[in-house]
């Protein structure tokens, strides 16, 4: 499931993301990269654990929080602190796959990699290039979201970032282990969820709602990992 997830972000909170991005620390992106991805990886970081990560990690892990369109989606058990980078001056990221398991720095804590997650502080006028280009069973898919809206996919799809030609790109990126480890059994899931919540705008005391929220409930106790 590839799922677009508009303004996780306001137009506030970008805005202040964006004052403390500009006067951060940067390094080169390749520090958290693994071995297969250090050889196609060309951008800037902010270092894990520093204190404009940990600020922006916050806001970015509460906006989550209340997000309801995410939370249907991923179903998640852990999300690894939100990392930040940057692309311009004709750097990319090559096409690859993440790592099944991230360790959070500096604890004894992993976390399996089920879902990616891109989260835009720069918009699409900003800067030419930059597409996260995504492929699945379904093709190719081009993403360039605006600022605050944020992708989300499987973390086992091979995809990469095309270089940056014009501006500046500026994003979150990070993973989430789900309580649903199977992406097909997540998508229907989501489904379900989301007929569930139209029929129960549509007839709140129709018989099939409840129903159906039993069907759905009993599938997450079925297959989740928790």
């Amino acid at each position: 499931m590839l799922l677009s997830v508009p303004d996780v972000l306001t137009t506030e909170q970008v805005m202040k993301a964006r004052r403390i991005l500009d006067e951060a620390d940067w390094v080169d992106g390749r520090v958290t990269a693994g071995h297969q991805s250090s050889r196609a990886k060309d951008n800037m970081q902010i270092p894990e654990g520093s204190p404009p990560a940990r600020e922006l990690g916050g806001m970015v892990l509460a906006a989550l929080e209340r997000n309801a369109l995410f939370v249907s989606a991923a179903l998640p058990a852990r999300v690894f602190p939100p990392l930040f980078n940057r692309y311009q001056g004709g750097q990319a990221f090559g096409t690859h796959v993440d790592n099944a398991i991230r360790q959070v720095t500096g604890t004894p804590h992993r976390l399996r990699t089920d879902l990616s997650a891109s989260l835009f502080f720069t918009g699409p006028d900003e800067y030419e290039g930059g597409e996260l280009v995504v492929e699945d069973t379904y093709g190719t898919h081009n993403v360039k979201l605006p600022a605050g809206h944020m992708i989300l996919y499987p973390s086992t799809s091979l995809h990469h970032v095309r270089p940056v030609t014009r501006g500046v790109r500026i994003a979150s990126f990070f993973w989430i282990q789900s309580m649903i480890r199977d992406d097909g059994e997540r998508t229907l899931l989501f489904d379900l969820d989301l007929a569930i919540q139209r029929l129960n705008n549509a007839a709140a005391d129709h018989s099939a709602t409840m129903q159906l929220t039993g069907v759905y409930h009993n599938l997450v106790r079925r297959w989740a990992e928790v």
